[in-house]
């Protein structure tokens, strides 16, 4: 193996391991949190957690093994499978992409009428459509028999050694693809959290307006405070941004070289890198891995139930490490002597923990 082949493949491993632990604590979150449930997001973020996970332990395994052994990773109806999986959810995560980001535009600008306009109801048709639309290109795919084992990205996927004799119906196809998923999310995102974007800044810019007239009024206030509202201002406009320039940035920078890779082997017919073929597959890959934190575990409610889920096996694991001396040393024999509301010493603590928190 050479040297580069020995990074991608602990690249993908790493990939993958980041993807499982990162999206399996998003199904947690999602399963232990009604509030989430409850949330129309949560179902754009479920069908992306799903396609992530089924993504980290079909396709990735199989591309390093691919890059290990440089050889066709198990029988052809197998990577046919694989590829079929590939192709499905690689175009499923990139409309639910598209879906987030409608939601998003909505819950912003209309804020009042959000509610009525965007249910579960609309949530479960607008994700039967990505899967539909994704279902269609890969099975078209599968019955003309273009899917199976690309040595280029040491992954089954759509190849074009398998269409020779239908070129121009493969080229037509992949050109179709690409313009109805990557390029159609693309747009789609663009317009929405650009949308996003100038709204946020117009309410930025009142909530300033008026910080600014209250700091103009309040002529004692200490300049240490006026500084800190100043920072506080700018830091909300740069908050907005930041998260606008994430969503949209890891999306063209995980996918654009992939899809441009592909585009550009349908037409050049001179040799492509294989190392840079590799690269742009692995980091279509990686979005599996960022999109966790991209959309979910950065967010408030999220983080939220994750400290309430670490303290609760916390509590739990110190609860089971303190009783195990006590029993090992009094033996089970013994009754325990439980603390109760009328032990002056537990009245005592409790009113002064009580006193504490207020």
């Amino acid at each position: 193996m050479q040297t580069a082949d020995v990074a991608a493949s602990v690249f993908v491993l790493v990939i993958i391991v980041v993807s499982l632990l990162s999206n399996v604590v998003v199904l947690i979150c999602f399963l232990y949190d009604p509030q989430i449930r409850k949330q129309v997001p949560g179902l754009f973020i479920l069908n992306l957690t799903f396609c992530n996970l089924l993504l980290s332990v079909s396709s990735m395994p199989l591309t390093v093994v691919g890059l290990i052994t440089k050889g066709h990773p198990g029988g052809t109806v197998f990577c046919q499978l694989v590829g079929f999986l590939d192709t499905f959810l690689l175009t499923n995560s990139m409309l639910t992409m598209a879906a987030l980001s409608i939601d998003r535009w909505v819950a912003v600008v209309f804020p009042l009428s959000y509610h009525s306009r965007i249910r579960h109801r609309d949530a479960v048709i607008a994700l039967g459509y990505t899967w539909i639309h994704s279902l269609c290109f890969s099975t078209v795919a599968t019955c003309l028999s273009w899917l199976g084992y690309h040595p280029l990205y040491a992954s089954c996927t759509l190849c074009n050694a398998r269409a020779s004799g239908a070129k121009a119906h493969f080229i037509a196809f992949n050109m179709v693809l690409h313009a109805l998923t990557f390029l159609l999310t693309l747009v789609v995102m663009c317009v929405t959290y650009l949308k996003v974007l100038q709204v946020a800044r117009f309410h930025c810019k009142r909530i300033d307006v008026i910080t600014m007239q209250t700091l103009v009024l309040l002529v004692d206030i200490h300049p240490s405070v006026r500084q800190r509202c100043l920072d506080e201002q700018r830091h909300r406009r740069q908050r907005a941004t930041k998260k606008i320039s994430t969503f949209i940035g890891t999306f063209v920078l995980c996918f654009s070289p992939y899809v441009i890779t592909r585009v550009l082997e349908l037409f050049y017919h001179g040799p492509i890198s294989p190392h840079w073929a590799v690269f742009t597959k692995c980091l279509a890959y990686s979005k599996a891995a960022t999109d966790p934190f991209v959309y979910s575990l950065l967010r408030h409610q999220y983080r939220k139930t994750c400290s309430l889920l670490a303290n609760k096996i916390l509590k739990r694991n110190l609860f089971n490490s303190s009783s195990a001396p006590w029993v090992e040393n009094h033996g089970p024999h013994l009754p325990k002597t439980t603390t109760t509301n009328e032990d002056p010493h537990y009245v005592k603590h409790s009113v002064q923990g009580r006193a504490a928190s207020l």
